[in-house]
């Protein structure tokens, strides 16, 4: 019995030993992550112990160890000109306010934390950027269905496209209500903002359909309003407008031809007319004596 028990003082005596606390030199904490929005601010908080007196606080970009901003009981921090008029630290909560959020800042950020000279902690923090996507533009062009063969009837084919901008990260154009085996893709397009590194993502597709859809798209967590598709066939308004156009034509035409007549039979004499029986004077005639 006497293996076992000295087996397992000696487990726990070592697992006391390796337990971190403040001046025991460096330790490890859990990574913490936050997330925000492209444009506005986002508070990091430090994961230290506040209850001892902490002396220094760096807060540094991980990967390349950029001193972004912190403070020390005696020196005083030269705060990087990248971060030096949107970061602000209190130290009470060993927090982090940071505004005018960019693309360029998501990743990694080390919390270096000392509660002696000797004595400090390394939390780390992941920064996740995101930015919403513009309502998608949807537009349809249908038509009948072709195939090889020829048209086909009872079916149509439409185009749909679907556009949006300004989003981050990178997504992609789903389409909810439409049945995956009747999609054709035809287009992908997506182009990164060199400024503000931002997405415009662009898709066009083929839908075939036989009944009237409803169909809107999804970028990211944006949604377009939706618009009908595959409606049953009806008389084009374009093709009533232009019935009604030369049907006007038509009408002006007939109405002027009537005019035309009804002004010719007035200026030609009738027969019967009482003026055809004066006779006209003649100019070459001499005058009878008295």
């Amino acid at each position: 019995m006497k293996g076992p028990v000295f087996s397992l003082l000696a487990l726990v005596i070592t697992s006391v030993l390796l337990t971190p606390s403040p001046g025991d030199g460096s330790t490890v904490s859990p990574v913490r992550d936050f997330s925000a929005v492209l444009g506005q601010s986002v508070t990091l908080r430090c994961p230290g112990n506040l209850s001892v007196p902490i002396i220094r606080l760096y807060i540094q970009r991980k990967q390349t160890n950029v001193f972004i901003n912190g403070f020390d009981d005696q020196y005083l921090l030269k705060v990087h000109p990248e971060y030096r008029n949107r970061t602000k630290v209190n130290r009470t909560d060993l927090s982090m306010k940071m505004s005018n959020i960019s693309i360029s800042d998501e990743g990694s950020y080390m919390c270096v934390i000392f509660y002696s000279r000797t004595s400090k902690e390394e939390p780390v923090i992941n920064l996740k950027v995101t930015a919403e996507y513009s309502v998608p533009t949807v537009k349809a062009e249908c038509g009948e269905r072709i195939h090889s063969n020829g048209p086909a009837t009872g079916g149509k084919s439409c185009q749909l496209s679907c556009s949006s901008t300004g989003g981050y990260p990178l997504s992609v154009v789903e389409w909810p209500v439409l049945h995956q085996s009747l999609i054709r893709n035809i287009e992908n397009k997506s182009s990164e903002d060199p400024h503000y590194k931002t997405w415009t993502i662009n898709q066009t597709i083929m839908y075939s359909c036989d009944k009237p859809t409803n169909v809107s798209c999804s970028i990211g967590s944006a949604v377009s309003h939706p618009i009908t598709i595959c409606q049953e066939d009806s008389f084009p308004l374009r093709v009533i407008a232009a019935t009604a156009v030369v049907m006007a034509f038509v009408l002006i035409l007939i109405l002027g031809l009537v005019l035309m007549k009804c002004c010719r039979r007035r200026l030609r004499p009738r027969p019967e007319d009482p003026a055809l029986e004066v006779p006209l004077a003649d100019c070459h005639s001499q005058p009878q004596n008295s």
